[in-house]
């Protein structure tokens, strides 16, 4: 179930930095959205739809738009606001619910920003290799994913591949779907790399007391869930 969420106060809702979160951290493909529906947790719109509301209008850009040109204006949001969808988060007002779920953050300077401005948060970083994210991008379908990609970009993107995928794992993606799909999700896989440098909110959450690291690779969904669900009962008054 969806909540509200607003920048203005409202007599029914409270500062967000006051109110238990559980925020999810991680890139396209780690597995977030299946874990936010196996947990059934009251949840505020997530990141894309924030970045919808309060990101590209200041712009002037209206989506749906293409993955790259979402990544060029969140990069520019983040030159002017460091902590990037974090502090929109925290200047935010919700519902004064004993738990909430947000999914999600990405990169250092987001996890850092949310660590120290809101104080409530419990934060959950998924991770998986990039070789298992463009599997799940090439399954999911979802038409958000979707980018341009022009031919005179496929030996710019296979040569890309070199520092995001082995060999193998290239041959692997194009043996599940057409070449040009594969190059097109593999830019998704790259660009996020690039802008969010996934080793940052590792370096920040490893060992965390506030925070819970999963590597979705190597447990299943129902031991993803009852990893959280422990995490919680130990770390919430």
């Amino acid at each position: 179930m969806e909540v509200a969420f607003s920048l203005e106060p409202a007599p029914s809702l409270v500062p967000a930095r006051e109110v238990p979160l559980l925020v999810l951290v991680g890139l396209t493909g780690v597995g977030k959205s299946t874990l936010v529906e196996a947990l059934g947790l009251p949840r505020l719109p997530d990141r894309r739809e924030l970045v919808d509301r309060y990101v590209l209008p200041r712009y002037g850009a209206t989506p749906p738009l293409p993955r790259e040109e979402r990544f060029r204006l969140t990069r520019r949001f983040r030159e002017e606001f460091p902590g990037g969808v974090a502090e929109v988060l925290a200047r935010g007002y919700v519902p004064p619910k004993p738990l909430l779920l947000f999914d999600g953050l990405r990169g250092e300077g987001e996890v850092a920003y949310a660590l120290e401005h809101l104080p409530e948060a419990r934060f959950v970083l998924l991770h998986a290799r990039e070789a298992t994210r463009l599997k799940r991008l090439l399954s999911r379908r979802d038409a958000f994913d979707r980018v341009e990609v022009a031919p005179e970009e496929e030996a710019r993107l296979k040569a890309l591949a070199q520092g995001v995928l082995a060999e193998e794992e290239l041959a692997e993606a194009l043996a599940l779907a057409p070449l040009e799909e594969v190059l097109a999700k593999l830019k998704i896989v790259a660009e996020e790399k690039r802008n969010y440098d996934p080793q940052g909110p590792l370096r920040l959450l490893s060992g965390h007391p506030r925070a819970l690291v999963l590597d979705t690779e190597a447990l299943s969904l129902e031991e993803e869930v009852l990893a959280v669900r422990r995490f919680l009962r130990e770390n919430l008054r």
